[in-house]
């Protein structure tokens, strides 16, 4: 039998998003309004270009892809950190707590690389459309897909054995509301700058270089947009990039901003709210981005409907 000592060694504790006891009610209501909006957008938006065969395109089916991680991404950190507004003891297991942080990495950094797939998908298709469908044939989305899944599980799964073999001497309270890498290394009572150096270059290698190619891609094609002699494709062109501008740089700026930063720079309470950004609010914007701006999407849901 485990004493009460050998029992808090197995244990975290998670200090939530807030810590404002009178407003726990409100909090956990708005959170489970907007988990239950971000999951039924993304969830409408895979089934409807599962369902409908015009939505059977490369763009759509990267765009299935994100819409299938977010949901994955908001289930991992969302539900717990709802149910620790009206939990007094806002524990989470070892296990719980690793298989979380291994989660959310492989989650947040096959995003990342699927994001730059799709500002490929816009190049190709804007700059090369004849050379298209060969540039992006499914044999090729499906190794794209493939590749960032199969990289990023490897990079989550150093990362998180790595941390998770460290002495946590110190106190076991997480200040933040999930297991997330840089609040778990303010634990560890072993020094890590040299480790840190190894989450940077990650966060490199996965946030900056595919935003970096998003930029690129996206100056290519405003080049060749305003080139083209018809002001209905032009239209069309900058709507879709846009749209995809718009998520990518709120997804990016946000992780970047908390994988890139050295651990001396971390504050608790913007990590807590840059996080909100990337688990929260990315998942919820983006299936009304794609869709709400979207004919194709809107014409799709109008069909199924009828």
């Amino acid at each position: 039998m485990k004493t009460g000592n050998e029992s808090i060694k197995t244990v975290f504790i998670l200090s939530g998003l807030f810590q404002y006891g009178h407003m726990d009610i409100f909090l956990f209501v708005a959170i489970v309004i907007l988990f239950a909006v971000a999951l039924m957008g993304n969830l409408i938006l895979f089934l409807l270009i599962q369902l409908d065969t015009r939505l059977h395109t490369p763009m759509y089916f990267l765009l299935s892809q994100l819409s299938f991680m977010d949901i994955m991404n908001i289930s991992t950190t969302v539900p717990k950190m709802a149910t620790d507004f009206l939990s007094n003891s806002k524990t989470i297991t070892f296990l719980g707590c690793e298989i979380q942080t291994f989660v959310f990495i492989v989650l947040g950094g096959t995003e990342a690389l699927l994001l730059g797939f799709m500002s490929y998908d816009r190049y190709a298709a804007i700059c090369y459309p004849l050379h298209y469908p060969l540039l992006m044939s499914k044999k090729i989305c499906w190794f794209m897909v493939t590749c960032a899944w199969t990289s990023c599980s490897i990079n989550a799964l150093v990362h998180t054995l790595y941390v998770f073999h460290l002495p946590f001497c110190r106190s076991r309270l997480i200040n933040h509301f999930f297991c997330e890498l840089p609040s778990l290394l303010q634990l560890a009572c072993q020094n890590t700058s040299q480790y840190e150096y190894t989450v940077l270059l990650s966060g490199l290698i996965i946030l900056l270089l595919p935003f970096m190619a998003i930029l690129a891609s996206y100056a290519r094609v405003l080049t060749v947009v305003f080139q083209m002699s018809s002001g209905k494709g032009q239209t069309k062109a900058i709507s879709t990039c846009s749209s995809h501008l718009i998520v990518a740089s709120l997804f990016y700026v946000t992780a970047l901003s908390t994988y890139t930063r050295p651990h001396s720079l971390h504050s608790p309470g913007q990590d807590k709210a840059v996080a909100v950004f990337y688990t929260i609010i990315t998942p919820l914007l983006n299936p009304f981005i794609y869709s709400l701006r979207n004919k194709e999407v809107i014409g799709a849901m109008r069909r199924l409907l009828v």
